[in-house]
C-alpha cells in the first residue's frame, strides 16, 4: 500500500490546486465578466467572497423578479442601510434576493452611494439596473408662485429660484407670441401672452420646457376668461381682449380686491365720456425696467413719456395688457359698480384703500393735507 502513497499526495496536492485555482481565480473571473470589475479598495477575501455569492446568484441578479410589473414608488428612508433596503426591496417584490442584492452593491460600490428619496422602480428591470436606480432619486417638483399683477419680465425673473431648467431669457422668447397658445378667444395678430399669464401656484416637472408652463398658465386663464365672460364684457361694450386689458390696469390700482368693481366703473364712466384714463400703471409699464419695473412716485415729467401706453397722452385703452390680472380684477370689469365717479386717490390715512369723486373740484379737495 506504501507505494499508493505519492500518488494520493499528488491527487490530493492537485485537488487542493484546482480549489485554490477555482476560488482565486475562476469564481472571480466568472463574476467579473458578468458583473464588471469590483469597485477598488476591496480586500481580497472581500472580492472572493463577494464574487462566490454574485456566482452562485448570477441568473436571479440579471433576471427581472416580474417581467410584466409596471413602476412604482420606493422609498429610500434617512439612515437605512444597503442591506435594509435590499430587504424591503425583496419584501415588496422588486428584487428576488436581498443578499444576492447586497453582494451586488457593496461589490460595485453603490452601496455607499445610496439617497434617501423616492424613487420609480419596477420588477421587470434586471435588480443590477434597480441597483444604478438608486443612485437617482425623483427630484421634487418644482413650484413657481405667479403673483397677480406681476407683467413677463417679473414672471421670468421668478424662474430661477424655482429649481426649473428654464433660462429667464427662454419663457420671455416662449410667451413673446400668443400663436400656438390655447387661447379662449381672438387677439391681435401680434399679441403676446401678457394678460395670460394667469397667477396661482404652478406645481411643475422640473424638466418642463418654457412653452409647457407657458401653456400651463394659459390654460388657467382659458378657465377664468370662460364664455359667460366673454359674454359679460360684450355686454359693457368691449371685446374680450380689451377686457383683460382693462383689468391689468385696475389689478395694478389696488390690492384691495373690494374695492375693483368700483374703480372699474370710473375707468368705464371715463371710457364712454371719451375722457383720458390717465392710469398711473400704463406710465409705470412704459417706464419701467429691470429691476425696478413699476416705478413710483411718477412726477409730471413721468406723465408726458412717448408712448402708446401713456394714458394720459392717448384716449382709450392702451394696444394690450399690462401685466397679468387675477381672477378678481377680471370679475371686476365683467360686473362693475354703477356709479357717477370719474376720479380716485389713495387714502391718506387708515388701512390702503382709494377715496372716489365725481368731479375734479371734488377730486382736489380730498388731496392729502
Amino acid at each position: 500500500m506504501k507505494r499508493f502513497f505519492p500518488y494520493l499526495f499528488i491527487s490530493g496536492t492537485i485537488l487542493v490546486g484546482l480549489a485554490a485555482l477555482t476560488i482565486f481565480v475562476w469564481i472571480p473571473q466568472a463574476a467579473t465578466k458578468a458583473f464588471g470589475p469590483p469597485v477598488a479598495g476591496l480586500s481580497a477575501v472581500q472580492k472572493i467572497r463577494l464574487s462566490y455569492v454574485l456566482a452562485a446568484n448570477k441568473n436571479e441578479l440579471l433576471t427581472p423578479a416580474n417581467p410584466t410589473a409596471k413602476p412604482r414608488r420606493f422609498e429610500v428612508k434617512e439612515g437605512e442601510s444597503a442591506a435594509e433596503v435590499a430587504l424591503r426591496l425583496q419584501q415588496e417584490g422588486f428584487i428576488p434576493n436581498a443578499k444576492a442584492f447586497t453582494a451586488y452593491l457593496i461589490y460595485k460600490g453603490l452601496d455607499r452611494r445610496i439617497h434617501n428619496g423616492k424613487f420609480n422602480l419596477s420588477a421587470s428591470r434586471p435588480p443590477t439596473e434597480i441597483a444604478e436606480a438608486l443612485q437617482f432619486p425623483l427630484k421634487p417638483a418644482a413650484v413657481l408662485v405667479v403673483l397677480a399683477g406681476w407683467r413677463r419680465e417679473e414672471i421670468a425673473a421668478a424662474i430661477p429660484s424655482t429649481g426649473l431648467g428654464i433660462t429667464p431669457q427662454e419663457f420671455l422668447e416662449a410667451t413673446e407670441s400668443a400663436k400656438g397658445y390655447p387661447l379662449p378667444f381672438k387677439v391681435p395678430p401680434h399679441a403676446t401672452l401678457e394678460g395670460f399669464l394667469f397667477p396661482g401656484k404652478y406645481t411643475l416637472p422640473r424638466n418642463a420646457t418654457a412653452e409647457f408652463v407657458a401653456k400651463a398658465m394659459v390654460e388657467r386663464a382659458a378657465d377664468a376668461l370662460s364664455p359667460k365672460w366673454q359674454t359679460m364684457m360684450r355686454a359693457q361694450g368691449l371685446t374680450p381682449y380689451q377686457g383683460v386689458i382693462l383689468a391689468s390696469i385696475i389689478q395694478r390700482e389696488t390690492k384691495n380686491t373690494a374695492e375693483m368693481p368700483l374703480i372699474a366703473s370710473v375707468y368705464y364712466n371715463r371710457l364712454r365720456r371719451g375722457m383720458f384714463l390717465e392710469a398711473d400703471p400704463t406710465v409705470q409699464y412704459a417706464l419701467g425696467k429691470a429691476p425696478n419695473w413699476w416705478p413710483a412716485p411718477l412726477n409730471l415729467s413721468d406723465l408726458k413719456a412717448q408712448s402708446p401706453y401713456n394714458t394720459y397722452l392717448h384716449k382709450g385703452l392702451p394696444p394690450a395688457p399690462i401685466d397679468n390680472p387675477g381672477r378678481a380684477a377680471l370679475e371686476a370689469v365683467s360686473a362693475p359698480a354703477k356709479s357717477n365717479y370719474l376720479f380716485f386717490r389713495a387714502a391718506c390715512q387708515g388701512p390702503p384703500h382709494h377715496i372716489f369723486s365725481q368731479n375734479y373740484k371734488e377730486h382736489l379737495q380730498k388731496a392729502c393735507p
